[in-house]
């Protein structure tokens, strides 16, 4: 059924996987996309079906060759590698960048989502007054979320699993941001920066020998909260997929018009030109979570005033994020042209 992968075909779905989980963790840009844009979406929803009553039978038999063979092991597993290396390598430049160049950085996804946009749409066929209705649903759809209000931070491990099961959306969902969905449940932070760097610190101190964070109470909550997080995210994974490979089968045309109106929906979410609101008291002072962090209560969007130099490079970084996913384009070609 899938297709013999050479080895440069496993490094590059090693690097997709790392584009993927780099994409997962920015509030505003979807995985999904990068999955859809990179060419593998319907390969990663039809695997991730394959994970059901039959391959827990393959599983409890012990027939591990046979099992995976059926969920397309090789495939799904270099996947996950490339996301589990970006959570340590690129998310924590991406977390730099963002702090340092946040205007570039949302310049540059701007950019890519609208070349997504292009990459996705090109290849739809005839549009008719019912797929342009989906169309309009899913960009509706896309901007009613960008203007929810977040809520606040709640460690509590049955809302931490749920938010597992909501945030992986994002991954199975083109143009749904697992990220952003967080950050209206209040939980990115928690979830998406403060577990993920107390897991790495953990490894870091495994490594040295150290292990005095067995005795630290606060380490290892987060730990707790990472794990719960985990299995709620693999638990939406496996079920959100089964969903999207009976609809994908029965409905494909309607399916991508939705999903075409909700990336250009959630525009909104990455413009790169807005203020932070922050939650603020009855004396009007700014409230912080038990980090001592600022709450964000949202954003107030507006367009450059002035063509400065700084304007001029976020349009720059727009242009750059738009060529970098029609570049994907050109090299499919380039490689089909190759072939012939």
């Amino acid at each position: 059924m899938y297709e013999n992968r050479s080895f440069s075909d496993k490094v590059w779905l090693v690097l997709k996987g790392l584009g993927m989980g780099a994409a997962n963790k920015v509030p505003g840009v979807s995985g999904g996309v990068v999955a859809f844009v990179a060419g593998f979406y319907e390969e990663f929803i039809y695997s991730l079906q394959k994970i059901n009553r039959k391959a827990f039978k393959l599983l409890l038999g012990k027939r591990f060759k046979s099992f995976y063979k059926y969920t397309n092991g090789q495939f799904l597993s270099l996947l996950i590698l490339g996301m589990v290396i970006s959570y340590f390598s690129i998310s924590k430049i991406l977390d730099y960048l963002i702090d340092h160049y946040e205007l570039y950085v949302w310049s540059a996804f701007f950019g890519m989502i609208i070349g997504s946009i292009y990459f996705i749409a090109k290849d739809f066929g005839d549009w008719n007054r019912k797929y342009a209705a989906y169309l309009l649903c899913g960009v509706i759809a896309g901007v009613a979320i960008s203007f929810l209000e977040p809520a606040k931070e709640n460690s509590n491990l049955f809302f931490v699993f749920f938010c597992g099961i909501i945030s992986v959306s994002g991954m199975t969902l083109p143009g749904l941001s697992g990220s952003f969905i967080l950050i209206l449940l209040g939980n990115y932070v928690l979830l998406l920066v403060d577990s993920v760097n107390a897991l790495f610190d953990t490894f870091a101190n495994v490594f040295q020998g150290d292990f005095s964070w067995i005795n630290n109470p606060e380490r290892i909550e987060l730990l707790k909260v990472l794990a719960v997080f985990s299995l709620g995210s693999l638990v939406g994974l496996v079920s959100l997929s089964h969903l999207l490979a009976y609809v994908l089968k029965r409905f494909k045309k309607a399916t991508y018009a939705v999903i075409i109106g909700f990336i250009a929906g959630s525009l909104g979410v990455v413009w790169p030109w807005k203020e932070k609101k922050y939650d603020l008291d009855s004396l009007g002072q700014v409230r912080y979570d038990a980090n001592g962090r600022e709450i964000i209560r949202g954003y107030d969007r507006y367009f450059p005033s002035e063509f400065n130099t700084e304007t001029m490079l976020a349009i720059f970084f727009v242009i750059v994020g738009i060529l970098l996913v029609l570049s994907l384009d050109w090299y499919d070609n380039y490689k089909k042209g190759q072939r012939v």
